[in-house]
C-alpha cells in the first residue's frame, strides 16, 4: 500500500512538472512489438478455429459412418433371423407335417401358423428395402436407423416365436407317439 502511495505522487509530480513542456515522448519498439504480437495471435487463433472447423467435419462424418455401420448390423441381423426361418421352414415344418401324430385338420392350424410368421417376414423385408432405397419420408439417418433397430429387435422375436411354436408341436408329437405306444402296447398279463 505504501509503494501504491509513493507510486501515485511520483507520478504527480512528474506530470506537474512536466505540463508546460510539450508532447510526450513515448518508445515505438513497444509498440510495434505488441502489434507483431496481436498479428500473430491472430494468425494462431485462425489457425485454431480452421482446426475446430476441421474436426467437427471429421466428427460428423464419423456419426454418420457410426449410424450407416448400425445400420449395416441391424439389416445382417435381420438377414440371418430370416436364414434361420428358412431353415426351420425347411427341416422342421416338414418333419412335424409329415408326422403320423399330427391329424389332418391340425396340419392347416400349423401351415397358416408358420405362414403368418413368414408373410410378417417378407412384409419386413419390403419395409427394410423401402427404407434403404429411397427419402422414406425425408428420414434422418438417426431415425432410419431407429426403425431398423426396432425391426431387428421383431425379427429376433419371430425367431424365438417360431421356436416355441416349433418345440411345443415337437412337444405335442412326442405326447402323442407315447401315448400311442401305451395304448398300443401288448399285454403279457
Amino acid at each position: 500500500m505504501k509503494n501504491l502511495l509513493l507510486t501515485l505522487s511520483l507520478i504527480l509530480f512528474v506530470n506537474a512538472s512536466s505540463a508546460g513542456q510539450g508532447m510526450p515522448v513515448y518508445d515505438n519498439t513497444n509498440f510495434i512489438s505488441l502489434v507483431k504480437s496481436l498479428v500473430e495471435s491472430a494468425k494462431q487463433t485462425s489457425q485454431l478455429l480452421k482446426t475446430a472447423e476441421f474436426l467437427k467435419q471429421q466428427k460428423e462424418n464419423l456419426e454418420k459412418v457410426n449410424t450407416v455401420v448400425k445400420q449395416l448390423k441391424a439389416v445382417r441381423e435381420i438377414g440371418r433371423n430370416n436364414q434361420r426361418l428358412i431353415g426351420i421352414m425347411q427341416n422342421d415344418l416338414r418333419e412335424i407335417l409329415n408326422s403320423p401324430y399330427i391329424k389332418p385338420e391340425e396340419v392347416t392350424r400349423v401351415s397358416e401358423s408358420f405362414n403368418a410368421i413368414v408373410d410378417n417376414s417378407l412384409e419386413t423385408m419390403d419395409f427394410i428395402d423401402e427404407i434403404l432405397s429411397s427419402d422414406y419420408l425425408k428420414m434422418s439417418d438417426g431415425e432410419r436407423t431407429e426403425i431398423l433397430q426396432e425391426k431387428e429387435m421383431q425379427s429376433r422375436e419371430m425367431v424365438v416365436e417360431i421356436n416355441m411354436k416349433t418345440k411345443r408341436y415337437r412337444d405335442i408329437i412326442s405326447f402323442r407317439k407315447m401315448q400311442d405306444k401305451i395304448n398300443n402296447r401288448e399285454t403279457n398279463f
